[in-house]
């Protein structure tokens, strides 16, 4: 397996990860993905800077958050814009009784000196349909 293959492989991991940790509520599991200096911004629109925000808002709203079937996450386009940083396109889908609802997150993720994937700068979209 090529350098390239494997590290697709691991951003697709750290998607798959991000699919558990929401569907289980798990903070912890969720937090350890970011790395140190992330900005996140939130389907809303709340941009959170830094990993404290980060975690502060995500040990306030993961927990309580409510939803009825299921979510999936899925990387659905991956561009390198150096062997250490990758553009990540994820299809995110909100499954319910009532139909689906669709984001389209963008991940900038930044692969550590220990050859792991972290979400370095992400954007959470959603889809909407006229």
């Amino acid at each position: 397996m090529n350098t390239e293959t494997a590290d697709i492989k691991a951003i697709e991991q750290v998607v798959a990860t991000v699919e558990r940790a929401q569907r289980a509520k798990d903070v912890d599991g969720f937090l350890a993905l970011f790395h140190p200096d992330a900005i996140w911004t939130t389907g809303h629109g709340k941009a959170l800077i830094g990993f404290d925000a980060i975690a502060e808002f995500t040990r306030t709203v993961l927990p309580a958050a409510s939803w009825e079937g299921e979510i999936t996450y899925e990387a659905v386009h991956t561009q390198f814009l150096r062997p250490d940083v990758a553009a990540v396109k994820v299809r995110q889908v909100y499954h319910s009784p009532e139909g689906e609802e669709e984001g389209t997150p963008l991940y900038v993720m930044t692969k550590q000196d220990d050859g792991r994937w972290l979400l370095h700068a992400c954007q959470n979209t959603a889809v909407w349909v006229e």
